[in-house]
């Protein structure tokens, strides 16, 4: 039975309808292609830092790459700059309405009947759920990452138990689901949203060992030891845990300096709003250094980079760091643990402890410049050892190369069978 056959039969009815109703017929080129792959996020941004990797090596094997994200000029044309089609695909991120979850599956559909892809690559909840159940409409393989388990994974039971029975219809016909860390595939297995023979654990997004690579401190002595937060400004990201923190720590060391950076205003319901924000900064507490495209500086200049995460898949700021050959601070939680190990390259936390946090930090201060050092490169031998980009690429190559295989031996075996049915 073929993957749309297959499709056909458990796809459930309203989704069938709305293909029928919305789908746009594929264009009639008799020109051969190259294997087309649709690659999704929730953001043009998340793409754009993210999966420019993944993006190079399956453009360098000659396949044609589609990016499809919600509206961003700006990181949309770095997209198409590294030779890959840009798709808009309007998306509300941060609500849970029925309505325009419906709206975007439409547009999903839509999109899939006029590109066709011979695969769909999911990252991010929407596109995971939404974009895995209108490409199983068509037939389409898809390949989808748990990147996370994101905010409706810790919020209230109703919208956890929507979740759930949203991923385990999305996720059923999925040729291969990456996860960043084992606590999140155990509970997907045990939550029966996923298949055990289908799943295997990547390295997060992996790191650009070159890119991100330590830098010879040939400036003066510094002042003060620097603690740094990179992230979007969530609760969930332990934001507030980091501004009690530092609270704490400045009380006896005063010196201390704490900066967060990363994206105010973010589309979430556990978001720090402004208001928050500039009162901490008023106070004198943490210095806020915005949202940049280059977070390299940042960590150059920083002593220790903290990430007091309630939940991860694989923190990318953490792997920068580490790559940056800088000690690491992080919540003891999924993701984190497996970047950090606890008294060789940083320290672990309590999760939503700033008392615990403040006396890593305290512990962090108390270390001389050679034990900090220590900690730096073995954060780098780390990165190197266990979270190379290029191995991320090669696993997707991989998957994506048995789906060509598989595809075609259905396709000869097809044929087989009508040459039978049709022969004298």
């Amino acid at each position: 039975m073929t993957d749309k056959m297959k499709s056909e039969r458990h796809a459930p009815a309203l989704l069938r309808a709305l293909r029928a109703m919305f789908a746009t017929k594929p264009s009639k080129d008799t020109q051969p292609r190259p294997m087309r792959i649709v690659i999704c996020a929730n953001t043009a941004w998340n793409l754009n830092n993210f999966r420019t990797g993944l993006i190079r090596g399956l453009l360098e094997r000659g396949m044609e790459v589609i990016a499809v994200a919600p509206p961003d000029s700006d990181h949309a044309e770095r997209l198409v700059g590294l030779g890959c089609r840009f798709e808009a695909v309007p998306m509300d991120n941060k609500g849970t309405s029925p309505l325009r979850d419906a709206m975007l599956a439409i547009r999903f559909i839509r999109l899939f009947g006029r590109l066709r892809p011979d695969c769909f690559l999911g990252f991010t909840i929407k596109p995971n759920i939404y974009g895995s159940l209108a490409a199983s409409l068509f037939g389409i393989p898809v390949v989808n990452n748990i990147s996370g388990l994101g905010t409706a994974f810790l919020s209230s039971a109703w919208l956890n138990r929507i979740v759930h029975i949203l991923y385990r219809l999305a996720l059923r016909h999925s040729r291969h689901v990456f996860f960043q860390n084992p606590d999140d595939r155990q509970l997907f297995l045990e939550s029966k949203l996923a298949r055990a023979q289908n799943c295997s654990i990547l390295p997060g997004s992996g790191i650009d060992l070159t890119r991100f690579s330590p830098v010879l401190d040939q400036a003066p002595q510094r002042v003060g030891t620097r603690f740094l937060l990179i992230g979007r400004l969530l609760r969930d990201k332990g934001i507030v845990e980091f501004v009690e923190a530092a609270r704490l720590v400045k009380a006896t060391q005063p010196g201390a300096q704490f900066t967060l950076l990363g994206f105010l205003g973010v589309e979430n319901r556990s978001a720090i709003d402004p208001a928050t924000l500039n009162k901490w900064v008023e106070e004198g507490v943490i210095d806020y250094a915005g949202s940049v495209d280059d977070v390299r500086p940042f960590i150059e200049a920083a002593d220790c980079v903290v990430l007091p995460s309630y939940r991860e898949g694989t923190p990318r700021t953490l792997l920068e760091a580490a790559a940056m050959a800088k000690p690491l601070i992080a919540s003891d939680v999924a993701g984190c643990r497996e970047v950090v190990d606890d008294g060789v390259n940083g320290y672990l936390c309590r999760v939503r402890d700033a008392a615990h946090l403040a006396q890593r930090c305290e512990q962090f201060l108390r270390l001389s410049k050679s034990e900090r050092l220590s900690m730096g490169v073995a954060s780098r031998s780390k990165v190197e050892r266990q979270f190379d980009e290029n191995f991320v690429v090669r696993r997707y190559l991989e998957v994506i190369e048995a789906i060509t295989v598989g595809n075609q031996l259905a396709a000869n075996t097809k044929n087989r069978r009508r040459y039978q049915w049709e022969s004298p």
